[in-house]
């Protein structure tokens, strides 16, 4: 591969020496740029990259030293490399003078071929260098500034990717951590700290102080996983609980994978951590509501048998009737109930239930302080008013637009007390015998709530006084109706 010309500007007055100097250097292959004056030397250069200047000591209007002075003065000529021929003897004042003014070397005339080509040759060569140097500076420099900004691009998507990685962890409640299997040494990260409670600062990360944290029901299983990993496993997926050192118990979810030798022997594991404590409270929450509403089914059909088995009547359309009005004001009640979650029954909303299908305006007056009532206890009693209601509007004041009905309802010592009162209806008279309904309400509350009930059969309407203990755990319906089949046995 042929070298890069340079361009050598030989500067003279005399045209035969500039034609001495072509013939001399043309051999050299390079690019030979001529100037017969010191101005037009001056002119080239502007124009041209100009590596080596032979020029001539004696020349008229501008000499060699001054034109070396004027090439120097110029920021791109600084360090060209400049030759002087001179013709005559010169001192070694002359020669300072000329080397002060930017010469590299001086050729006596006559000029030997040989010695001019070797020095120009060396000159040459040198720039030549010195610009592919330079070249290699900048394609370095431009490769350096090129992967700068690679690695500061990777590194803020390093760093992007971190944050968001970290982002995602402190969301998703996970932790990542690393375990060299060689040395015992262990690597966590913050959402690892988080989960299990402890000081980044404080907590040294050690397999016995990992294993204190140790749901102690959990360790032997964890210790199974360790096990497998020197069998050839290679992942593992496990559940366990920690005892974070405030006391808390929390469930987790571990998942580890190991990294192997040539001779695919262990020599770390990495893992992911991830928190599902709330997960496991809502399956429990779900289960625990899934037994609820089994429990709950079981006794409303169990309430639904103990009507149907203890309703008694004459003939099958009243017997249906009564079914099916004690059986909707158990579901009037269950509707209630379900709206709070089966946390209790305001008794104002009870009775409002029980008393629409009868209300009129002015004919219905309540009165007393709200009393939050026990799922159990709000089934008994909505039953015991609908026996009331149902009673009422076939004989007594609910039976004419006349009649008038108080119900008042207050709490002393934790025992609920609601008194009934009739008036203005159907004149009253002491029945001879207790209907099934009667005697229904009175085994429902003494038995099943542990309550009393007293009957006044005023001629102006009837009284009923109920009293029940709230404390008081009340019967399962299963219970309830054996009891009551007892009970309706002795009232009867």
């Amino acid at each position: 591969m042929e070298h890069e010309k340079v361009n050598i500007l030989l500067v003279d007055d005399q045209p035969a020496k500039l034609l001495a100097y072509e013939v001399i250097l043309k051999e050299l292959g390079e690019n030979l740029v001529v100037a017969a004056s010191g101005r037009e030397a001056l002119e080239i250069l502007l124009k041209n990259e100009i590596a080596i200047i032979l020029v001539d000591v004696c020349m008229p209007e501008l000499d060699g030293f001054e034109l070396a002075a004027m090439i120097r003065e110029h920021p791109r000529f600084q360090k060209t490399a400049m030759i002087f021929i001179s013709a005559i003897q010169v001192s070694d004042i002359d020669r300072l003078r000329g080397y002060e003014m930017g010469a590299v070397d001086y050729v006596p005339v006559p000029v030997v071929p040989e010695v001019l080509r070797a020095k120009i040759k060396v000159f040459a060569e040198l720039y030549r260098k010195t610009r592919q140097l330079e070249r290699l500076n900048t394609e370095l420099e431009d490769r350096v500034r090129a992967r700068t900004a690679e690695l500061e691009r990777s590194t803020a998507q390093l760093v992007e990717s971190e944050q968001r990685r970290s982002m995602a962890i402190a969301a998703g409640k996970m932790g990542s951590w690393d375990w060299d299997w060689i040395n015992g040494d262990w690597m966590w990260d913050d959402g690892q700290y988080r989960i299990f409670g402890v000081d980044p600062e404080k907590f040294e990360v050690t397999s016995v102080n990992i294993q204190a944290l140790l749901h102690p029901d959990d360790v032997e299983a964890l210790r199974k996983v360790v096990v497998e990993f020197t069998k050839g496993a290679r992942s593992y997926e496990a559940e366990f609980r920690i005892c974070r050192p405030d006391g808390e118990v929390r469930w987790c979810v571990g998942t580890a994978a190991a990294t192997v030798d040539r001779q695919s022997r262990v020599v770390r594991i990495s893992g992911v951590t991830i928190d599902i404590t709330e997960r496991k409270r809502a399956e429990e929450r779900q289960s625990l509501l899934t037994r609820e509403v089994d429990h709950r089914a079981k006794n409303a059909l169990a309430l639904a048998q103990s009507i149907v088995r203890l309703t008694r009547a004459d003939n099958v359309k009243t017997y249906v009737d009564a079914v099916e009005g004690r059986i909707s004001a158990l579901a009037r009640v269950h509707t209630i109930l379900s709206l709070s979650s089966w946390q209790g029954a305001e008794i104002s909303r009870l009775v409002d239930e029980e008393l629409a299908p009868y209300s009129r305006a002015g004919q219905i007056k309540l009165s007393g302080m709200e009393v939050q009532l026990q799922p159990a206890t709000a089934q008994t009693l909505a039953l015991a008013l609908h026996e009331l209601v149902t009673n009422s509007a076939k004989y007594g004041a609910l039976s004419a637009l006349s009649g008038q009905l108080a119900i008042k309802w207050q709490v002393d010592d934790n025992v609920l007390a609601v008194t009934w009162e009739e008036s203005g209806g159907p004149v009253v008279l002491p029945p001879t015998t207790r209907g099934f309904g009667t005697r229904s309400l009175i085994a429902s509350v003494e038995t099943q709530l542990g309550g009393q009930t007293a009957f006044d059969w005023r001629p102006e309407g009837l009284v009923c006084r109920l009293t029940v203990p709230l404390a008081r755990q009340a019967l399962t319906p299963s219970q309830a109706a054996d009891a009551s089949a007892s009970r309706l046995q002795r009232v009867s």
